[in-house]
């Protein structure tokens, strides 16, 4: 029986570079959700690539920073040499049976966890907003939309942790005590429903995870379709929207 299924929509964009990955290895199950940034062919080509590095190396890692330090070094490196071409937010989950859940994360991409009723966000966006908060003279913040981590960065966890109050790449460990699911999602697919108040649980507890998926992103598109055209009918916009849906056990 498959245990998890991704679902992406590009959107108004005229292309997607969002990508996904899933790699079991003795059991233990690495999932991987990048939002490239851009819009060309190459970019998505590069975050599929990518993608599956990260799943092969968390999952022979058993440990989700591991596997998403070892690729971002990797790319770390060619961008410190050739430059940044190409740029993603990445996170990244692993399980291994009988072991607890391990999330990695650079960007904003986000993880929850749907247990009990409730969805619990696991990450903390690497963005402007998380930078500089919203207050009583700003209510809004920084830009949520400026990321200060991602995958393709030259830059290390010192020169991050300056800059921005927060290591290039952050870590979680949750444990699982019961049948559960896991929610990968792109800014595309969470901020839609975030902002318009969906219940995320309710969103994805259908039985059937292809379709349940499938209508969350598609969701997260018409909502951001129909509150950019409220706002202004001559700007009409909705990201790319990804993401993947696991079941989880102990």
């Amino acid at each position: 029986m498959r245990t998890y299924a991704t679902a992406q929509h590009t959107g108004t964009d005229p292309g997607q570079c969002d990508a996904t990955a899933v790699r079991i290895i003795n059991g233990t199950r690495a999932y991987v959700l990048l939002d490239g940034i851009g819009r060309r062919l190459e970019t998505h080509q590069w975050a599929l690539k990518a993608a599956r590095q990260i799943a092969g190396a968390a999952a022979r890692r058993g440990n989700a920073e591991a596997g998403l330090r070892y690729v971002y070094n990797l790319h770390r490196e060619d961008a410190a040499h050739y430059g940044s071409e190409h740029q993603a937010a990445a996170v990244v989950a692993v399980k291994a049976p009988g072991q607890p859940l391990t999330v990695a994360w650079c960007g904003d991409s986000r993880a929850y966890l749907m247990e009990r009723g409730i969805a619990v966000r696991l990450t903390d966006d690497h963005n402007k907003r998380r930078v500089h908060p919203p207050t009583a003279t700003n209510p809004y913040g920084g830009n949520r939309n400026h990321i200060t981590s991602f995958l393709g960065s030259d830059a290390t966890d010192e020169d991050r942790q300056r800059r921005h109050g927060h290591p290039a790449i952050e870590t979680t460990t949750r444990e699982i005590t019961g049948p559960c699911r896991l929610l990968l999602a792109s800014d595309g697919a969470y901020e839609p429903h975030e902002d318009a108040r969906h219940d995320l649980y309710a969103e994805c507890d259908g039985d059937d995870l292809i379709p349940t998926v499938r209508d969350l992103v598609n969701l997260a598109v018409d909502t951001a379709v129909k509150t950019s055209r409220s706002l202004d009918p001559n700007q009409v916009y909705a990201d790319n929207a990804t993401a993947l849906l696991a079941n989880l056990n102990p």
